[in-house]
């Protein structure tokens, strides 16, 4: 039960974390990389201090040093690194080639997590990641013609690789983080209150580079449709896509993750054709229903398990 709520999290959370591709949209090239960024978060705070302020005092004086080195390090990796090598590759590369290349994130999720979690990995686990991987190779074009990389985008590329190995690794430290709390008993750390924590860590992060891109200025060039975009990329993109996704990672392991991560470019592409009418052709669907069924395999399977590890709380 607790594995199947675990999955159902995770399903949330990245179906809000595809969302990130219209919301950014309305934004991009009217806004700076990290001013966008520091704005969402900031938003993502104010909506999160609320329903968490007394708890986050509780908290604070609980938390050692090693829970926040592990803390800074998933506002470094998931939130700052991530969209900063994002933002920039594609400036270098095209979209399609950027697309392929984030689409390795599962891959890379799966194989840190067998090889530095020793997480138990079956037959059916394996066929619904490989249902995955394949999944977004097609949606992303993969295997069409006119997909291979030119030296021309060599380093854009090499950005977008950066990009989707710090996904990655944040989803092996938010692993790890919650598994340490688990072993030594430590009082439970509430998804609202670490999501708060990241966001701030990452907020920090943001406001020294969003200084040199004229934010203020910018900020008051544009409308009520780029507010609302910034909103949403605060308060449903960050605050509750991480609020379900650290309540997942509580009860899935990695490699769940790494199959449920396939939902983000599937939504991206449902949502660009229903919001943005962009047409879709047949090897799109046909990866979007791999994904689904990867993560049906994924989900039928044994509950997730760490090795030498019990489960997580609740």
């Amino acid at each position: 039960m607790k594995d199947i709520r675990g999955q159902v999290y995770m399903f949330f959370g990245f179906v809000l974390a595809g969302t990130s591709v219209i919301s950014a949209r309305f934004v991009t090239g009217k806004l700076g990389t990290f001013t966008v960024t520091a704005v969402s978060l900031f938003f993502a705070m104010l909506f999160l201090i609320p329903f968490c302020s007394k708890g986050l005092f509780e908290v604070r004086r609980k938390l050692t040093s090693k829970d926040c080195g592990f803390m800074l390090l998933q506002a470094l990796f998931g939130i700052f690194l991530f969209r900063m090598f994002l933002l920039n590759g594609l400036k270098l590369t095209s979209t399609g080639e950027a697309g392929i290349l984030t689409g390795a994130s599962p891959a890379i999720t799966a194989i840190l997590a067998i090889l530095l979690l020793r997480e138990p990995v079956n037959f059916r686990k394996l066929m619904g990641i490989a249902g995955t991987v394949t999944g977004i190779s097609l949606i992303q074009g993969f295997f069409s013609s006119g997909t291979a990389f030119s030296i021309k985008h060599f380093w854009g590329n090499i950005l977008i690789l950066c990009a989707a190995s710090c996904e990655s690794v944040f989803n092996i430290f938010s692993r790890v983080f919650a598994v340490k709390k688990t072993v030594h008993n430590s009082s439970r750390l509430e998804p609202t209150v670490q999501t708060l924590i990241v966001t701030a860590i990452a907020m920090v992060l943001c406001l020294v580079p969003a200084m040199f891109e004229q934010p203020m200025q910018r900020l008051h060039e544009i409308g009520p449709t780029e507010w609302l975009a910034l909103l949403w990329y605060g308060i449903f993109v960050t605050a509750l896509a991480f609020i379900f996704w650290y309540s997942g990672i509580k009860r899935c392991g990695a490699l769940t993750a790494a199959a449920f991560s396939g939902i983000m470019p599937f939504t991206s592409m449902l949502l660009s054709v229903v919001v943005l009418g962009e047409s879709v052709v047949q090897r799109q669907w046909i990866g979007g229903t791999l994904i689904i069924l990867g993560m049906v395999l994924i989900g039928s399977g044994s509950a997730a398990r760490t090795i030498h590890t019990p489960q997580a709380t609740q």
